[in-house]
């Protein structure tokens, strides 16, 4: 019951961020999401999310195409699997080895990245996590191909 709590919650939290997110893109400023791939996925994924990334050749195993993830999904695109990869704080049993690196664990320990995005104004580290996790995975929702 807890987990379909939370999953609910992520979802409206995601939602009310797509919102947020197409209407700043509107008025003309940064798209958040997209700032979060090209600083952490674009290399191994490539500018599209095609898994085309300039280290794709150097992996050990192919980066995933990120524009199928919903149509390989039955056409839902898998919020809660994706999450869990991108934050990767916590071991997914079902997903095997951890190549991919940990995201979550980048973003809590970069307390200086946090203070750059807000200076003024207190916040909490987990929040902070959530919040470019939740832009991220915005992004490559985005990203599916029609």
């Amino acid at each position: 019951m807890k987990r379909k709590i939370i999953g609910c919650v992520a979802l409206v939290a995601a939602s009310l961020m797509s919102v947020g997110l197409a209407q700043a893109q509107a008025a003309g400023k940064s798209d958040i999401g997209k700032r979060e791939y090209m600083s952490n996925c674009v290399v191994c994924h490539g500018q599209g999310g095609k898994g085309d990334g300039s280290y794709a050749d150097l992996l050990k195993r192919p980066a995933s195409d990120l524009t199928v993830l919903k149509k390989n999904n039955g056409g839902v695109f898998p919020f809660e699997r994706v999450y869990a990869q991108i934050d990767g704080r916590e071991a997914v049993k079902g997903h095997g080895d951890r190549d991919m690196p940990v995201w979550g664990s980048d973003y809590s320990a970069s307390k200086a990245k946090a203070a750059e995005y807000y200076v003024d104004v207190p916040y909490d580290t987990e929040m902070y996590v959530r919040a470019r996790i939740l832009a991220l995975i915005d992004y490559l929702n985005r990203l599916q191909a029609k």
